[in-house]
């Protein structure tokens, strides 16, 4: 299994997401205090803030921002309380698309997912239409030009730490986990000071949809950059070819 131009992806947004790191890191600090009130706030006893530990790293989140969100949200009335909601549809030519999103007001959250998707000409389904269609995998991806390690020496590391696959792509080396696996595989890189560009338990499409008409281009790239833009909305995953 390949993470499939993820990194052409991650490439494309660079700069966009540089300017917005301010924006990245409340949505990451939001996730936090999530998993803190579901699980506690030690990382060793709650797989899930382990695994948003390891994504906000990979986001260079730095480690006191971490520290403050965990004891924020272990604090007696540290704010608002989020609800964890999915939505599931579709974009130009049956592109799928899966939204996750924590919020404080579903009837906003739902009334700006639903715009985002009318503006690009796509529409939203029922819970399941397309989440059948995706895996949940952990990821890492490693960009060559920052790794001085030899394919041989990453395949060796995900293996030993338990990964199920290994891609050599043209920009970068993309590794794949079971969900229970990933940090397992991703404390193993950190430690033999491997830099990943990206690191996260997502949504992985079985098939991807390739988009030729410019007008159908442009219609997608309007709801991925709407609902990247709403607050509410943690992750967008597609199965869009870029």
């Amino acid at each position: 299994m390949s993470g499939h131009n993820k990194f052409s992806n991650i490439k494309h947004k660079k700069e966009k997401n540089d300017a917005a790191k301010g924006k990245i890191y409340t949505k990451l600090g939001r996730e936090i205090a999530v998993a803190v009130k579901e699980g506690g706030p030690d990382p060793n006893n709650n797989s899930r803030l382990k695994d948003i530990i390891t994504k906000a790293k990979a986001q260079n989140m730095p480690n006191d921002t971490i520290d403050r969100s965990i004891k924020k949200a272990a604090g007696e009335g540290s704010g608002v309380n989020y609800e964890h909601v999915t939505y599931e549809g579709y974009g130009p030519k049956g592109t799928a698309i899966i939204v996750d999103g924590l919020t404080d007001n579903k009837n906003r959250t739902a009334a700006d997912v639903r715009a985002a998707f009318s503006k690009g000409n796509g529409s939203i389904g029922a819970q399941g239409c397309v989440s059948f269609m995706f895996d949940k995998k952990g990821q890492i991806i490693i960009d060559k030009e920052e790794c001085d390690a030899s394919y041989d020496d990453i395949e060796l590391i995900a293996i030993e730490a338990g990964a199920e696959d290994i891609s050599d792509e043209e920009d970068s080396y993309e590794i794949i986990t079971a969900p229970e696996d990933f940090s397992a595989v991703y404390e193993a890189f950190d430690k033999a000071g491997i830099p990943m560009v990206e690191a996260d338990v997502t949504m992985i499409p079985q098939t991807y949809v390739e988009l030729t008409d410019e007008n159908d281009i442009k219609c997608m790239n309007r709801i991925l950059d709407l609902l990247e833009d709403s607050d509410d909305v943690q992750n967008v995953y597609h199965n869009w070819d870029e």
